[in-house]
């Protein structure tokens, strides 16, 4: 099974989608993180601020941090190898990475205000 780890730079939560200024790209980012866990993808996603001692066990990651610092974050591993690193990937990218087929996001319609 193919395994993909998201090594996230700090943030005051596990995802990044919280509190009242939420950054659009982790939100699509964490919908594309979901979708591709029920791809039959072992999926992890680790948070700096949180969880420093998962960088620092993982001799890639700590290479990469020792080398680029903070800089490289958000930092992609498939199965122990780096696949993209200062950016988050698109989903497509996500699923060329991991070798499932790409389903495009399913949009909801934007329902306008009952009050105007």
């Amino acid at each position: 099974m193919t395994k993909l780890e998201v090594f996230d730079p700090p943030m005051c939560c596990s995802t990044g989608v919280c509190g009242p200024g939420v950054d659009p790209a982790l939100v699509k980012f964490a919908a594309d993180f979901h979708w591709l866990a029920g791809q039959d993808v072992l999926v992890d996603r680790f948070n700096l601020a949180q969880q420093p001692q998962a960088y620092v066990a993982k001799p890639t990651v700590k290479a990469a941090l020792m080398e680029f610092g903070n800089s490289c974050l958000p930092l992609i591993l498939v199965n122990g190898v780096i696949t993209s690193k200062g950016r988050y990937p698109s989903r497509q990218e996500l699923a060329a990475m991991v070798g499932v087929e790409y389903e495009a996001p399913v949009s909801l319609p934007v329902q306008k205000s009952c009050c105007g």
